[in-house]
């Protein structure tokens, strides 16, 4: 069986389950070989209390067939991060997909690696794309060529499902979503914008507020430096 080399970015103050919900569906994928990738193998620390350990470092990284970056409050600062950029640049050169899953499509797209591709993030910040050559697009997951990107958080689930039917076919991934009895039933309809009473997702914008006027300032900041600002 062939090896399916994949590799998911750390980062200080990402969002967890970016991360462990993809590698939870890639690791069980037949032949694959998961690598938690950072510039040290310092402990990483998440968002929310959970410390997660990497397997590599960018120098040390092999080549791979996937790399995925994750989102989270850690992806503003990545966004000039020229050491993160440029290993992303590096590494996607090789690989058969590039992907991302929430506010990881803003560092792939500040890296210049979803330009003029259609692309998705979290609901709060998927306008940002455009500011960064990519083209918005309101899906749980979007393909477009070698590019895979999953909206918000729970929908990295969804996208890692997509890709191992994509690299290992539709009865592997089944298989996986049913060892993760992955069947969702919340007990509320308000997972996204359109759903949402308009009272939760009033109270939610006012209350990331300041923190999305930091996430829009570095995209603009990072569009600036990209060839085509």
């Amino acid at each position: 069986m062939p090896t399916t080399r994949i590799g998911l970015l750390l980062f200080p103050n990402l969002t967890q389950l970016d991360l462990t919900g993809p590698a939870e569906v890639f690791a069980r994928m037949p032949g694959a070989e998961l690598h938690l990738i950072w510039k040290t193998r310092d402990p990483v620390p998440s968002d929310r209390t959970l410390t997660i350990l990497p397997t590599t470092t960018f120098a040390d990284c092999p080549t791979l067939d996937l790399i995925c970056v994750p989102g989270g409050p850690g992806q503003v600062a990545l966004m000039e991060d020229d050491e993160t950029l440029d290993f992303l640049r590096r590494i996607a050169e090789t690989c058969t997909l590039v992907t991302s899953v929430c506010t990881g499509s803003l560092v792939l797209a500040a890296a210049g690696l979803l330009t003029g591709y259609r692309a998705t993030s979290h609901w709060s910040s998927i306008d940002q794309l455009a500011l960064l050559g990519a083209i918005p697009t309101h899906e749980r997951v979007v393909r477009d060529r070698n590019r895979i990107t999953g909206a918000g958080v729970t929908s990295g689930i969804d996208f890692a499902l997509t890709v191992v039917a994509e690299l290992a076919g539709p009865e592997a991934a089944q298989e996986i979503q049913l060892q993760l009895e992955y069947d969702p039933a919340p007990p509320y309809d308000s997972g996204t914008p359109d759903t949402a009473p308009p009272e939760i997702l009033a109270a939610a914008r006012a209350k990331s507020a300041n923190f999305m006027a930091r996430r829009r300032a570095a995209t603009e900041r990072a569009a600036a430096r990209l060839p085509h600002a």
